[in-house]
């Protein structure tokens, strides 16, 4: 484990400006190598900043990520394992040790706060959430053993994936930018009347989540251009947890072969990845128009990738790159670096990376499973044995989880399959080795390590009666019509003329 240290972080403590998307595909940007996609402002970003090659999510799934994100500790220590579990209310998050530190926190956008605490720290909430804060979509299963929610794969193939007039997910980016440009210009202007704490804000947009829908201006932008598309391979490994998300997605009953509807998919998500892009140039030009860009640190991420018909597959969930890899750039305020870092990272080094650039003192924190990345950004020499990510619960039948140490990926589904990819000569996965007798040593190391940092056979247990108490506590509520969702606070009187 790296130890922590402020290292080139300003002098006094900065603004943090955190930029979240949602299942935003790293290898489909422009800092990731894509030659077809406009994202010019991720661009001018990494040109500052620091590119990370190999950061992951710590859990493919959307409440959980952001749970492990914002708390620097796995989901799974705090019983964190689906999109309905309960992110309890007694984690500290990056935003509480901040709050503390005499910050400014504020939250725009999609969060996936499950339970009646809708800030976890935030002392502003800017607006509501798009999703349900409560245990509405319990991962619950069927008397045939299936999950009845689901289908997922008919929403990647037209007519669900092609043009609309406007969507709902569309005017939510635009109300949660909105928000973070006035949160932006309002602390300029209270910084120019002498009110100058250092300000955190999250603003996560729900592009370039499913559904593919843009509008005909966004569609045409990619009229001409030739579009990529995955190859049939039908001997690709596949494991247990593929089998089961496949049938609850339901990708047998679209056709994920057909080059046409793959255009079509690639060709919406590119639109919103542009999209996307757009909306945080808006953000960063309001720092830079503000003044502000010399005293802030931007972070842009997203909370995991989707595999978007790769191996006949969509959604996240899994642990293929496609699913697991999530963009990372960092940009420090007076830097123009453009670096590349390929040491394995994930987002629960973020929570102890913001403290360390906000001067937070170490001994006033609570453990955390991450670590600082800020030596990293120092271009310091820096190792540890590896990075890990799990999956429980929602839509499978057992749990899984991923080490990846060095060049290698170690795939454990829990009582069902192993798989070990070298993602340097593979990076594809398309040769596992797990059952190579020559790599024996690397499986039972890598498993050794998992095993550490989990025990398997208990959360499995934990988890199912998670899901058995929230089933009681659901039913409830609906029979009460009790809603836990963030409506929004009175405005404040003190930005109105009264």
């Amino acid at each position: 484990m790296a130890p922590h240290a402020p290292g080139g972080a300003p002098a006094q403590q900065p603004n943090i400006l955190v930029i979240m998307a949602d299942q935003l595909v790293p290898f489909l940007t422009g800092p990731y190598g894509d030659p077809v996609v406009r994202t010019p402002n991720l661009d001018r970003l990494a040109a500052r900043g620091v590119t990370f090659d190999a950061a992951y999510t710590p859990y493919p799934l959307c409440a959980p990520a952001r749970a492990a994100m914002l708390t620097g500790e796995h989901a799974s220590s705090f019983g964190c394992y689906d999109n309905a579990a309960l992110f309890p209310a007694d984690r500290p998050t990056f935003a509480h040790y901040l709050d503390v530190a005499g910050y400014r926190t504020a939250l725009t956008g999609k969060m996936h706060f499950v339970g009646p605490d809708q800030r976890h720290g935030f002392a502003e909430r800017l607006n509501p959430d798009i999703f349900p804060a409560g245990f509405d979509w319990l991962p619950e299963v069927d008397a045939e053993g299936r999950f009845p929610r689901g289908g997922h794969a008919h929403d990647y193939v037209p007519p669900a994936v092609g043009v609309r007039t406007w969507t709902r997910f569309l005017a939510y980016d635009e109300e949660t930018t909105h928000h973070a440009v006035d949160f932006i210009r309002e602390r300029a202007l209270a910084a120019s009347a002498g009110e100058g704490a250092p300000w955190l804000l999250v603003a996560s947009l729900h592009n370039p989540h499913d559904p593919f829908q843009v509008t005909q201006q966004m569609w045409d932008g990619y009229a001409d251009v030739e579009v990529e598309i995955p190859e049939p391979e039908p001997d690709l490994p596949v494991n247990a947890l593929d089998r089961w998300l496949n049938e609850a997605h339901d990708t047998g009953g679209v056709d994920l072969t057909d080059p046409e509807a793959l255009r079509a998919l690639r060709r919406a998500y590119y639109a919103l990845v542009t999209y996307v892009d757009t909306k945080i140039g808006e953000m960063l030009d309001a720092v830079e128009e503000t003044g502000q860009g010399a005293a802030t640190v931007v972070v842009v991420t997203a909370d995991h990738g989707d595999m978007l018909g790769e191996r006949r597959m969509v959604q996240k969930r899994c642990f293929y790159e496609w699913s697991v890899r999530v963009p990372l750039l960092i940009a420090r305020p007076g830097e123009r670096l453009g670096r590349r870092c390929a040491e394995p990272v994930t987002l629960v080094d973020l929570a102890p990376t913001l403290l360390d650039l906000a001067r937070v003192p170490e001994a006033s924190r609570t453990p955390m499973h991450g670590a600082s990345l800020v030596p990293l950004l120092d271009g310091e020499a820096w190792h540890r044995d590896a990075v890990f990510s799990e999956y429980h619960v929602e839509k499978v039948h057992a749990s899984g989880y991923m080490v990846r140490s060095g060049t290698l990926k170690y795939v454990y589904v829990h009582g069902h399959d192993r798989q070990l990819f070298d993602l340097a000569a593979d990076p594809g996965e398309r040769h596992d080795l797990a059952a190579d007798p020559d790599r024996a040593d690397d499986v039972a190391r890598l498993h050794a390590l998992l095993l550490e940092q989990f025990d398997p056979v208990a959360l499995a247990a934990a988890a199912a009666a998670s899901v058995r108490r929230r089933a009681v506590i659901r039913d409830a509520m609906s029979a009460t019509q009790t809603r836990w969702d963030f409506a929004g606070d009175p405005p404040s009187a003190s930005r109105y003329v009264r």
